[in-house]
């Protein structure tokens, strides 16, 4: 365990105090690397695996090097997914909720007017995928002129799914002095190019790992003949008893007609693929790192962006066509130290697709003979029980974080000339109340919310029922989530 603390990269109480909360005690290798040369404003190139801790190493940095005062984005995250984008929007926002890091995060199949609505509004960190930051940009929705720092994040995804060439597309609209981090899993030839093309004078920082897999997963193959994949699959799930398990398929049909067989023999189960609206993928993910339901039944799009600390168990029910998918799923297991399982089922006709797996990742997998007749029946009485207890909801990272928090919703915005300063002038002058307990003031055009945090929530909610704001009476209630 690395025993450094954050106390020595010398963050300010903000940042401090909401790294407390959600409680990241010690810096991961990762993070210990990065941090003092992201907060020294250098350039770096990382190598460092999923899982590794990576969002928090240049997370930390922006937040605690961005201005508060500054109306217009000074970052720019880039991430290869939708899921990634949000959940990297997230973890800024927690890291950044003291000192009101105002993040957003932009991305395909969400209304582009909203996001441009939101842009508009103080925002300190924009987090995005390539094509519609892109939008954004050559629509001149997103201001790029106070952009002081750039983050690539899983750059050989961006290599993978096609999207260098927006990538640096982007670079190129982006002021020359500006602090630029790139982080991905390999590094090809092409993400070596981009570095020496757009970078000065990288730091290099390599987190060493066991070929492309972390050493906390155990991998094996069992083989399979493809119609009695099924029949395998009950049995695995049975004698493995996983408390978290997500199931890859290669398609979208696949999930859909597993899902439906699960469903039938009783599994607390639900699927996540690329057909899926947004919103349904994303509230499936978040019940998903609740433990609502043990079985998440994903196509490769699952695979990115997952950032959940406890699924014990990856079974590859069909061998992904691209090798780089396989460390992608195989990764949402063993993460954050803890031990995981990633078993793979594999047919008569695809040893040859496993034969390049095995040759990118640097090791031959181990194969296993499926479970017996006598190990199922043996494990089926504790499976059995375990799929029809109700499931222990986890508690999210960051709930002891908000706990203290309330939203406060004001029917007056930017019509009314009502700007930030004006809420912080009002409610800081309230008795027992300062400017520390406010958050993220967010002003609309005709409503505003701000977050006021250490528990003093209902305290300015009453008080600020008869007081006006810049001379307005404005209603107040709690904020709807």
């Amino acid at each position: 365990m690395n025993q450094r603390s954050f106390s020595q990269y010398g963050l300010s109480d903000k940042v401090a105090k909401a790294l407390s909360s959600l409680q990241y005690n010690h810096p991961t290798e990762v993070q210990s690397k990065v941090l003092p040369i992201a907060l020294e404003e250098r350039d770096v190139v990382v190598k460092s695996q999923t899982g590794s801790g990576k969002t928090a190493s240049f997370g930390i940095p922006l937040c605690e090097l961005v201005n508060w005062e500054e109306n217009k984005p000074q970052a720019l995250v880039l991430t290869p997914t939708r899921e990634l984008a949000a959940q990297v929007k997230e973890d800024i926002t927690n890291i950044g909720r003291f000192k009101r890091i105002k993040a957003a995060a932009v991305y395909g199949k969400s209304p582009f007017a909203k996001q441009k609505v939101e842009l508009k509004q103080k925002t300190h960190i924009v987090v995005g995928t390539p094509g519609r930051v892109l939008d954004h940009i050559e629509k001149e929705t997103l201001a790029l002129e106070k952009i002081r720092y750039l983050v690539i994040d899983e750059a050989d995804e961006m290599l993978n799914m096609g999207f260098i060439d927006q990538v640096e597309a982007i670079i190129q609209h982006l002021p020359s002095e500006r602090v630029t981090m790139l982080f991905s899993a390999t590094l090809p030839e092409d993400i070596e190019e981009l570095s020496r093309k757009y970078m000065k004078k990288p730091v290099d920082v390599e987190i060493k790992a066991n070929g492309l897999t972390t050493s906390t997963i155990d991998h094996s193959v069992i083989s399979v003949e493809n119609e009695r994949k099924f029949e395998l699959l009950k049995d695995v799930t049975t004698v493995e008893n996983p408390d978290s398990c997500i199931i890859f398929c290669r398609t979208q049909e696949q999930v859909n007609t597993l899902l439906d067989d699960l469903d039938d023999f009783g599994y607390p189960c639900d699927k996540i693929h690329g057909a899926m609206v947004q919103e349904d993928r994303f509230e499936v993910m978040n019940d998903f790192k609740k433990g609502k339901f043990r079985y998440l039944v994903a196509t490769d799009v699952a695979a990115r962006g997952i950032d959940i600390d406890n699924i014990t168990h990856v079974i590859n029910y069909d061998l992904p066509l691209e090798k780089e998918s396989y460390v992608h799923r195989t990764g949402r297991t063993g993460r954050a130290g803890k031990k995981g399982k990633a078993i793979t089922f594999v047919t008569p006709y695809e040893k040859r697709m496993l034969s390049e797996i095995e040759e990118y990742i640097g090791f031959s997998i181990p194969t296993s003979a499926p479970p017996s007749k006598e190990e199922v029946q043996q494990a089926a009485s504790a499976f059995t029980e375990k799929i029809n207890e109700r499931p222990e909801v986890k508690k999210d990272k960051s709930e002891s974080l908000n706990k203290d928090i309330m939203k406060l919703y004001f029917n007056g915005g930017k019509k009314k000339k009502i700007r930030a300063v004006d809420f912080v002038g009002t409610i800081a002058k309230l008795d027992g109340v300062t400017a520390d307990d406010i958050g993220i003031i967010t002003i609309q055009e005709n409503v505003s919310y701000v977050e006021i945090l250490n528990g003093k929530g209902t305290k300015v909610l009453q008080a600020m029922k008869n007081k006006t704001i810049k001379g307005k009476k404005l209603k107040v209630h709690k904020a709807i989530k």
